[in-house]
């Protein structure tokens, strides 16, 4: 979304502010992204992953993001490993994705399925054996697991975690089938890191943190409270001055 924190600030005093359209839009002015970004860390509380409830991870990217625990340290952070509870979130999050898959490409797929790719096709059949009695206990499901979410964070400001489990792979893998010895089921197996938090609600960013031994690029996962979307900003503005690898296409 940005070449740097300051960017992707930039681009939200764009984008965001209320609208009558969206029920759900933040009151708050578009405005005020383009604040100063700077801000005292010192005694603020932070989270640190431990394992997301035995998802696996690359070791490089593990070893990458773990490398970071320092940094938030110096910048005056408390950093504790903890982490939500994650019970249910995996099936929550997949009965939700197939549901809204059915609901938008299953026509698509019925008159083109030549012109899906495979993975796809596999979503929306999935989905036909959903039941409104699925969906109903998904949507509740989500709604404690953001519940969950918003009860960790009142303990801790931020929790940090990786992007994707596993470094930027070749284009014409379709998706990895293993990590680290754990053989994947889907497709969306590496991604769980990713839609784990999605599912919370929380806002999330990715900045760069480093690179593996073959000079791919490992990003660091940084998540604020519900509509703290600035304070976010400024935690990953701070970790960025820190690490001062933006903009650098390798090392």
């Amino acid at each position: 979304m940005g070449r740097t924190v300051e960017d992707v600030a930039l681009f939200l005093s764009a984008l965001a502010g209320p609208d009558a359209r969206a029920p759900l839009s933040d009151e708050t002015p578009g405005a005020v992204f383009a604040g100063d970004l700077s801000r005292d860390f010192r005694g603020v509380r932070v989270a640190w992953w431990k394992d997301l409830g035995g998802v696996p991870v690359d070791p490089q990217v593990r070893r990458i993001t773990n490398a970071q625990r320092t940094v938030f340290e110096q910048l005056g952070c408390i950093v504790e490993e903890a982490e939500p509870d994650w019970a249910g979130v995996d099936e929550t999050f997949r009965t939700l994705r197939l549901w809204a898959r059915e609901l938008q490409m299953g026509e698509l797929v019925k008159q083109h399925p030549e012109f899906i790719k495979e993975t796809i096709r596999w979503e929306v059949e999935q989905a036909t054996g959903l039941t409104a009695h699925d969906a109903g206990v998904a949507l509740l499901r989500q709604t404690e697991i953001y519940h969950r979410m918003r009860q960790f964070l009142s303990r801790y400001e931020f929790f940090v975690l990786p992007v994707s489990q596993v470094p930027p792979f070749d284009v014409t893998t379709e998706y990895p089938a293993e990590i680290d010895g754990v053989r994947l089921d889907t497709y969306i197996d590496w991604m769980k890191s990713c839609y784990y938090i999605s599912l919370t609600g929380a806002p999330a960013m990715s900045v760069p943190c480093g690179f593996t031994a073959e000079g791919l690029p490992v990003g660091i996962q940084i998540v604020g409270r519900h509509r703290d979307d600035f304070g976010l900003l400024q935690m990953a503005h701070a970790f960025e001055q820190a690490v001062g690898i933006q903009g650098r296409p390798n090392l």
